[in-house]
């Protein structure tokens, strides 16, 4: 029997400006001890900008999103133009600034916000082929904007639920671990570091996202 194979994608290194790094390790976590298998992707491109994650200033230096990513994947990483819909049971996206920042602009533009093409179109194709799509922290205000009226939680930030809810999305408020399960896209989300969290509340998140993933497999 074959394993379930997820792409895993990844919008940098670092809170500030790229992926969430423990979300990102324990989404890799929780698919192989869920007996999954992963491929990492990032798109190719170079970060919105670079921040000094010690003193939260922006940096004189440019870096690229795939490169950058490529540190957690410990270099085993694919460019997310090279992404297809075939060779994928599900996708999910670890959050971190870095989706609201490289992989779309909501940071910046909020409601107004536009995903990059090679983002939206692997969302449609998997939401098209009806395959699992998981999204963590602040990751599904990109699922949001591509795909209408998806249900779907960043935890309890109300300004942020609001906008994801003027994008067009519906939001349900939820605490530490909490997965809501869009059964017609087969989305599932959950909070992470959206909530006041610790590394363990970050694994059970993941864990759970997983989890509820495999089982609309």
């Amino acid at each position: 029997m074959n394993k379930p194979r997820f792409a895993v994608v990844l919008s940098g290194s670092g809170v500030f400006d790229g992926a969430e790094i423990h979300e990102a390790t324990f989404t890799l976590y929780a698919i192989l001890k869920n007996g999954g298998e992963y491929d990492i992707f990032a798109p190719n491109i170079n970060q919105h900008h670079v921040i000094n994650h010690i003193t939260g200033e922006e940096m004189n230096e440019t870096r690229n999103v795939l490169i950058e990513s490529a540190r957690i994947a410990r270099g085993k990483i694919k460019d997310l133009s090279d992404f297809d819909v075939n060779n994928f049971d599900a996708i999910i996206f670890p959050g971190g600034f870095g989706v609201a920042k490289n992989l779309c602009d909501f940071a910046f533009n909020g409601v107004d916000m536009k995903v990059i093409p090679q983002i939206e179109s692997a969302i449609q194709e998997m939401a098209k082929a009806k395959k699992p799509i998981g999204a963590l922290c602040i990751s599904p205000v990109v699922i949001a904007k591509v795909l209408d009226a998806v249900e779907l939680t960043i935890g309890q930030d109300q300004e942020t639920a609001k906008a994801i809810e003027q994008i067009g999305a519906k939001h349900k408020t939820t605490n530490h671990g909490e997965v809501i399960i869009d059964t017609k896209y087969k989305v599932a989300t959950t909070p992470c570091y959206m909530l006041d969290a610790t590394v363990v509340d970050i694994h059970d998140g993941a864990v759970n996202v997983v989890n509820a993933m495999m089982k609309l497999l």
